[in-house]
């Protein structure tokens, strides 16, 4: 399993989310995108080395790329100051690689962060490149295109829900990662259905179409293999094994859904989002001289 889940990994620091990036159209986000392979390369190459030093250091330089976008995230935040959909899932995209490189860094030093097992760091990297970072970007890219739709309102607001009440569950019990995996469940499979409704539908290049098709197909999959191995995880019931999950859960979702995904939504003409409109500020009283 290991070598699978770096793969994975390798995919979305290298690929996916430059590829991301470049669809957000975040001006915040320019720095971080021309720097992104200084700081990818290492990070995938600290994949590959023996747990210690040298796989830390390559993993610390990941960790400053990714910080390097949540820092663009906060900034965003700040001047905008937005809580329209398509931005809180922009800024749940540019974070979580974030938390992805905290476990990175920790697994890559053999140091159990918060007392989790390196196993579970492990996967948590993959994690927060692909239910963190791709499907709240395309989250967001849905409701882009149909900013007056309520389904794209609740998709762009319950994928970031569904993955903080996940990342919470980690530190309170299985029943808190339930609730966060059925949230998320939720939100991944109106994903799906806009995009295969509404955004497929609108296109006449085949590609994208066929890219759209596959991509919403295989939500409809990998979303009910992980709410069944979360439902096995709080009630005992049998469940799908970490290892198994990794080769369809996390296969299907890097390359069906995230990987057609953006590759899609580089051959659609999209609206461009333009500078968000900064709070207004009262406009000084000035007294009217008599004529």
């Amino acid at each position: 399993m290991p070598v699978l889940v770096d793969l994975i990994v390798m995919l979305g620091m290298l690929v996916i989310v430059p590829m991301g990036l470049r669809l957000a159209e975040a001006p915040e986000t320019g720095p971080a995108v021309r720097l992104w392979p200084l700081f990818a390369v290492p990070g995938a190459l600290s994949l590959w080395l023996p747990r210690g030093t040298t796989a830390t250091a390559l993993a610390c330089v990941y960790a400053a790329g990714a910080l390097l976008l949540a820092s663009a995230a906060a900034r965003r935040a700040a001047a905008h100051r937005s809580f329209a959909p398509a931005e809180v899932a922009l800024g749940t995209a540019l974070v979580s690689p974030a938390v992805a490189a905290t476990a990175l860094v920790a697994e890559r030093s053999g140091y159990p962060l918060f007392g989790f097992d390196l196993e579970i760091l492990d996967l948590t990297v993959p994690h927060f490149h692909y239910a963190g970072f791709a499907a709240a970007l395309v989250a967001g890219l849905v409701h882009r295109a149909a900013p007056g739709s309520r389904p794209a309102a609740f998709a762009a607001l319950s994928v970031p829900l569904g993955t903080l009440l996940v990342l919470l569950g980690y530190f309170v019990d299985d029943w808190a990662e339930l609730a966060g995996a059925v949230v998320l469940t939720a939100g991944m499979w109106t994903v799906g259905l806009l995009t295969w409704r509404d955004v497929r539908a609108s296109t006449g290049d085949r590609v994208a179409r066929a890219l759209l098709a596959v991509s919403a197909a295989v939500l409809v999959a990998t979303m009910l293999l992980a709410l069944g191995w979360a439902v096995g995880q709080a009630t005992g019931l049998p469940h799908p094994s970490l290892a198994w999950m990794a080769a369809t859960h996390g296969v299907a979702n890097a390359l069906g859904f995230a990987l057609c995904s953006l590759l899609a939504w580089h051959r659609l003409p999209r609206p461009a989002p333009g500078p968000l409109p900064r709070p207004r500020t009262a406009a000084p009283h000035h007294e009217e001289t008599p004529a």
